[in-house]
């Protein structure tokens, strides 16, 4: 059985890698998208990529026929997602969030950090949080919610905090990092991964040749991750941008604990798969191999690298994914299908483009 979904903010980045995913979708029938800019225009003429693919024709974000759909996927900037989740749910609908508003546990910390009050705290307390490897009983717990009758929503995580936390969250829950150490994060993301919003730093003659650090100390993320690990006051994040269309790399590292100073990477390798056991999104890479972008790119997967520094007493842990699929909408349609019933890889690919 078919089962009917909308894009609000299908024209953005991530809402047109989102189309791309439910029109190759075995159970999802994509029938709404929503661009306000766009609205009034077929998709294939912004997208040209969807020639012969698809008929559809944008229409505003207030479109009603968003309240005729199992699950609407939300691909749009923060605060957004505040005017549209009430009613989505009020009127029975499913919802799976890309942007940040509804990621932060403590309503407080996201209006500290996205500097604007959070309308709907009650919906905190409800909604699962989305990154499935290290939250499945949270997605299950929805699902059966789900399963009930009850519509639900799902506030999937973000492209610097999933690639940061799947490298990083088994070496914590395992209790081999140092307490109170802190953990350290450089990441570089693809230009798509700033939005289709052009900016004086995303324009092809700043970004093109050209590798710079930016938001230090103070990027929006920087909370998530912490929340994600249960390291509070802990992440020095530092994110960078890089002239590629799409990837991420974080590269994390962490101070080991005396007692798991004489680990091994072989032994670490497979504490890690261990960890990701039944986890078909996430690869955990041999010892002394690193990930690449380019291994992952138009898919909803990520490649974990490990390196140990016995000198230093330190892990640094890598993740490579795609900014638009495993940080954006693939991982919306991985949650979706867990929470609709649904085999969490269907319609998802894991396998790169060889060249």
């Amino acid at each position: 059985m078919k089962m009917r979904v909308g894009v609000v903010g299908a024209a953005g980045y991530a809402g047109a890698e989102l189309v791309r995913l439910l029109l190759g979708h075995p159970v999802f029938e994509l029938a709404v998208i929503t661009s306000n800019a766009d609205a009034g225009v077929p998709l294939a003429d912004v997208y040209p990529a969807f020639t012969g693919a698809s008929d559809l024709v944008f229409s505003r974000h207030d479109d009603p026929e968003l309240a005729a759909c199992d699950a609407v996927f939300l691909a749009v900037p923060h605060t957004a997602a505040l005017k549209q989740v009430p009613s989505l749910l009020a009127a029975g609908v499913n919802v799976f969030d890309l942007s940040a508003d509804y990621r932060l546990d403590d309503p407080a910390i996201y209006e500290a950090w996205y500097g604007t009050p959070h309308t709907s705290p009650e919906l905190l307390a409800a909604r699962a949080f989305g990154l499935p490897e290290l939250f499945a009983s949270d997605l299950a717990e929805l699902a059966a919610r789900r399963a009930a009758g009850e519509a639900v929503l799902v506030a999937c995580a973000g492209c610097y905090p999933t690639a940061t936390s799947l490298a990083a969250a088994p070496a914590v829950r395992m209790g081999l990092v140092a307490p109170g150490s802190p953990v350290v994060v450089d990441a570089i993301s693809g230009v798509t991964g700033a939005g289709k919003t052009p900016s004086a730093r995303t324009h092809y003659c700043h970004a093109d040749e050209n590798l710079e650090a930016y938001n230090v100390c103070r990027h929006r993320h920087t909370p998530e991750i912490e929340q994600i690990l249960g390291l509070p006051g802990r992440v020095v994040f530092t994110p960078h941008l890089a002239p590629l269309r799409r990837g991420l790399l974080s590269t994390v590292t962490l101070v080991l604990e005396p007692s798991a100073a004489g680990i091994d990477a072989v032994e670490l390798v497979e504490r890690y798969r261990a960890f990701y056991a039944g986890r078909p999104c996430v690869r955990v890479l041999d010892a002394g191999a690193c990930p690449q972008t380019a291994s992952v790119a138009g898919t909803n997967g990520c490649h974990v690298g490990l390196a140990l520094d016995a000198r230093t007493g330190v892990l640094v842990a890598m993740g490579a994914i795609d900014n638009l699929g495993k940080g954006a909408a693939g991982q919306a349609v991985q949650c979706a299908n867990i929470v609709m019933g649904l085999d969490e890889t269907a319609g998802l690919s894991l396998t790169a483009l060889a060249v």
